[in-house]
């Protein structure tokens, strides 16, 4: 774990490093091929080299991206434009030569044509990037602040980015501007649009909001101004005060939706273009909730290991069931607060999740603690055995956070609820200790918010895979969960048509289907002699009962083989919700019905 540096330390580097600059000149002069082209300006570095480097990975999105492949041949001169000898010293560093007095301006270009709310993109309609997969930096000088300066192609008006301009951010004529960053961590923390994208303000919680979208779509602004408000309130009131002067949000308008990113006073959304209508409008309401809400928990309450960054690897933590399953707990409950789902629309959401969690097997191997360390090697890589070993740290977090708050406002009596302990993480780790916290001391704290010891609780459900006993904590608050499991036959197989051929996808862990030698990739050509196809496999299994055999010939590597099956079946799990609100005060308190 990295230890911040003490105050004595920190003075004295700002001394030494007072007269050293960091810039760059961001420009995309031919769009179409897809590069962003960036000079980086290196002044006062007085060691005979100097190392640059690029992350390989995005806060917020836990994989190894490795951006530098998208990295062109690097060039670096001196301040009389001689060319300086450039080489790697790992896959993301790279060593320029240089005489200890000189300055350096450093060209690179990178390839930029993937979409989504982690990466960067550029086309002749617009222009995106987050910092981490475009902007270098020189290696043990994250700390220097300097300026932006970005060129935009010659057809694209507008610059939306929470990064402060720079005097009045205009330079050389009114297409160029100028911003400023106080350390690479701010600019990693601020992606830019860049195009001709619709922008409009709002505000709400005492904060002025910016919002921008990119693509056509069937939004109304005006809708949107009082509807992203409403959420801006919620979850602002769940802290008792908003962070922020200023916020910023990226829409993306796309034919495939991709999600969000959350960043300190900014976030960019991918959505479906025609998500703003109906139960799909309420799917990127939720998505706005979550992201918003994320401002506080993630980049203000946060693990240690996210913040300050290590951008050269992995950052493991074990809380990511907090940082993301609590944030998908509040995400539906600030919609709930904010009069966007009924108390029925809300439960509803709950049980789904409820059922997916309970009915995975995953639920029962993988514990999400461990689902949250393992993210960056499981989670953003899954595989057709993922179903059966892993669980989302999202979902299994959101009902951990559930029951949390059905403790908590029993404890307190419906004074009392998990916002309340939010708070007190917030207050004390961001506003009065300004670092991160450890697995050890979130519990701690939980522990004495709730003047109980949760070591049996944490070890069960958190590091472990028991079933949380739902009905010993939400009874509390008026919520009875019924069990509603089924038993029905089942062979565990999935299947798909692919070239005229039926191709296993899934083997359910424990299946009649894994007992009977089926293996994902096989090819299914017949049953009991007859040919298949995928409504005759699914009719054929619909005829089966446990216990009934049939006879498979699979086509696996090209190699015939002969399978005997036995039909088995398969228990569902499910649950049901009963609640009365008007029969219990702390459910009310919970829902905070009127």
């Amino acid at each position: 774990m990295r230890k911040l540096l003490s105050t004595a330390c920190i003075t004295l580097a700002s001394l030494s490093l007072w007269a050293q600059e960091v810039s760059y000149n961001l420009s995309m002069p031919k769009p179409q091929n897809h590069y962003f082209k960036v000079e980086m300006n290196l002044q006062d570095f007085s060691k005979d080299y100097i190392d640059i480097q690029m992350p390989i990975w995005a806060p917020g999105s836990y994989l190894a991206r490795e951006f530098p492949k998208n990295v062109n041949l690097v060039k670096a001169k001196n301040q009389k434009g001689e060319a300086l000898e450039v080489y790697k010293t790992s896959k993301n560093t790279w060593r320029i030569e240089k005489n200890k007095k000189d300055d350096v301006t450093v060209n690179y270009e990178v390839y930029a044509f993937e979409l989504s709310v982690r990466t960067s993109f550029l086309d002749l309609t617009h222009g995106y990037l987050n910092g981490t997969s475009v902007f270098m930096y020189p290696k043990g000088y994250k700390d220097l602040g300097g300026e932006l300066t970005i060129t935009p192609y010659k057809d694209f008006k507008k610059i939306t980015t929470a990064l402060p301009k720079a005097g009045d951010g205009v330079a050389n004529d009114n297409n160029t501007q100028r911003f400023t960053y106080t350390n690479y961590d701010h600019l990693a923390d601020c992606p830019i649009e860049i195009g001709n994208q619709e922008e409009f303000s709002f505000d709400a919680a005492g904060v002025k909001h910016n919002v921008a979208i990119y693509g056509e779509g069937n939004y109304d602004v005006e809708k949107l101004k009082v509807d992203m408000a409403k959420i801006v309130e919620s979850a602002t009131s769940i802290f008792g005060e908003n962070p922020n002067k200023e916020y910023w949000f990226i829409i993306h308008n796309t034919l495939n939706g991709g999600g969000g990113l959350e960043h300190t006073n900014s976030t960019t959304l991918n959505v479906n273009r025609w998500t703003y209508d109906g139960g799909a409008y309420l799917g990127f309401l939720s998505l706005v909730a979550h992201e918003y809400f994320h401002l506080w928990n993630v980049k203000r309450i946060r693990p240690e290991a996210l913040g300050p960054f290590n951008y050269n690897e992995e950052n493991y933590t074990s809380l990511l069931w907090v940082m993301e399953g609590f944030t998908s707990y509040y995400d539906e409950l600030i919609l709930r607060r904010a009069g966007f789902y009924s108390e029925q629309q809300y439960l509803s959401r709950l049980k789904r999740t409820l059922n997916y969690v309970e009915g995975s097997e995953g639920n029962k191997v993988q514990p999400v603690a461990h689902a949250s360390f393992d993210a960056w090697i499981k989670s953003y890589r899954p595989n057709e055995n993922s179903a059966n070993t892993t669980i989302s740290y999202y979902s299994k977090g959101n009902l951990l956070a559930l029951v949390i708050d059905a403790m908590i406002i029993d404890k307190y009596e419906g004074e009392k609820s998990l916002d309340d302990f939010m708070q007190v993480l917030y207050n004390k780790f961001y506003k009065k200790l300004n670092r991160g916290f450890s697995e050890d001391e979130f519990q701690a704290e939980l522990e004495d918010f709730l003047d109980m010891n949760l070591n049996t609780f944490f070890r069960d459900f958190v590091y472990g895979v028991e079933t949380i006993p739902y009905n010993t904590y939400l009874s509390k608050i008026g919520l009875e969960v019924k069990d509603a499991s089924t038993t029905t036959p089942s062979f565990g197989s999935s299947v798909s048509e692919q070239d005229g051929k039926l191709m296993v996808r899934r083997i359910r862990a424990n299946s009649a289907a894994e007992d009977a030698g089926l293996s994902v990739n096989d090819e299914i050509l017949s049953i009991n002699g007859y040919r298949m196809d995928a409504a005759k496999f699914s009719s054929f299994l619909e005829t089966m009962a446990p216990g009934d055999s049939f006879t498979l010939i699979v086509s696996r590597d090209d190699v015939l083989r002969v399978l005997e099956a036995k039909m088995g079946e398969h228990k569902q799990d499910r649950y049901e919700f009963v609640l009365d609100p008007a029969e219990n005060s702390l459910a009310r308190y919970w829902l905070r019905l009127q």
